[in-house]
């Protein structure tokens, strides 16, 4: 069924009935009752467009994620996950748009179709383009991330300077002298990945503050180059005795390597960094981590987007989260070689 069977059994235009469905324009209170009794007798539910236009509103969020062709890491999942949980207990729907590369189209239609009534961005760069366009557009939106100048917008993000510092600083109470970072791929911190520019600053400062000789490396997000990139480490620097990261998906084959290379944790290696909990607790033994709040971070995404939705004028609003380093067992005093 649909508005054009309506308006023929009413004896008016389609243009009538949707006007009587959205709200839009007044129409004759006796036109209204006719077209009303047609609805009721057809038993007629509108679609999701017709309530949109309606109530103003399509009780539908949209979700920015990384392109569709990347595999997405446990981190990114979670995120996805905890917004589309906090959604749904707001009766909302969330319609997933992947962007970057051959999926810019895609980001646009989020912005330009009136699919949606807020967009939660993920993944955000020092100088992000989709905060600009989302911006002009006026479409109310907020980030998990932020840019490099995050003035008027809402976001939520993790301290990765203050957290790699924090894991740095105990190392070094553990007398480590030698340390690095394995941040996220190459091809991330080149195009402005902000938790790999922010994590390399704080593991520099600290390393610094510290008197610490630090090296830095990056691994993708995968096993197999999180062991290649272990691999080459040890190789290049056999001084290094503990490493810090970012990087939850290459902990596994970080994990290979050291057992390969014949290195026990943290007897003779310590690792620590920021990662999922359920990453820190799988680790062998399990790692000495700041666990990322993923539930929590979403659920609030998702409120600062309603505020931002029903009060569009209102101050932006974000926040930093700086959990707790879980001390378990992968960080020991460091051990003459």
């Amino acid at each position: 069924m649909n508005i054009g069977e309506i308006a023929r059994r009413a004896g008016v235009s389609r243009s009538t009935v949707s006007y009587v469905l959205s709200g839009k324009r007044s129409v004759s209170e006796a036109t209204r009752q006719r077209i009303q009794s047609v609805i009721d007798e057809l038993d007629y539910r509108p679609n999701a467009s017709a309530r949109a236009l309606k109530e103003g509103r399509t009780r539908t969020l949209g979700l920015v994620i990384p392109p569709a062709s990347q595999r997405l890491t446990d981190m990114q999942l979670g995120f996805v996950a905890s917004v589309v949980e906090a959604a749904a207990r707001h009766d909302l729907d969330v319609l997933l748009s992947p962007s970057g590369g051959d999926h810019d189209r895609s980001f646009e239609r989020i912005v330009t179709g009136r699919r949606v009534d807020g967009v939660v961005l993920m993944e955000i760069r020092l100088a992000d383009d989709r905060v600009t366009r989302l911006t002009k557009a006026g479409l109310p939106f907020v980030t998990i991330g932020r840019t490099a100048e995050p003035h008027g917008m809402s976001w939520i993000d993790i301290d990765y300077a203050g957290l790699i510092a924090r894991c740095v600083q105990h190392l070094a109470d553990l007398g480590h002298r030698h340390v690095a970072l394995v941040n996220r791929s190459a091809e991330l911190v080149a195009a402005g990945y902000g938790p790999s520019h922010r994590a390399l600053a704080g593991f520099r400062t600290a390393a610094l503050e510290r008197g610490l000789t630090g090296v830095e490396v990056s691994s993708a997000d995968d096993t197999a180059s999180g062991e290649a990139c272990m691999e080459q480490l040890l190789a290049t620097h056999p001084e290094v005795t503990a490493v810090a990261t970012i990087n939850e998906a290459a902990l596994p084959g970080m994990q290979r390597a050291l057992t390969g290379a014949g290195l026990s944790v943290p007897r003779d290696f310590s690792v620590t960094g920021v990662a999922a909990q359920h990453w820190a607790e799988d680790f062998r033994p399990p790692l000495t981590a700041a666990d990322v709040p993923m539930v929590e971070m979403g659920a609030e995404a998702v409120s600062l987007l309603l505020e931002i939705i029903a009060a569009p004028g209102a101050v932006p609003r974000h926040r930093l989260y700086s959990p707790p380093i879980s001390l378990r067992s992968s960080t020991g005093p460091v051990r003459a070689r």
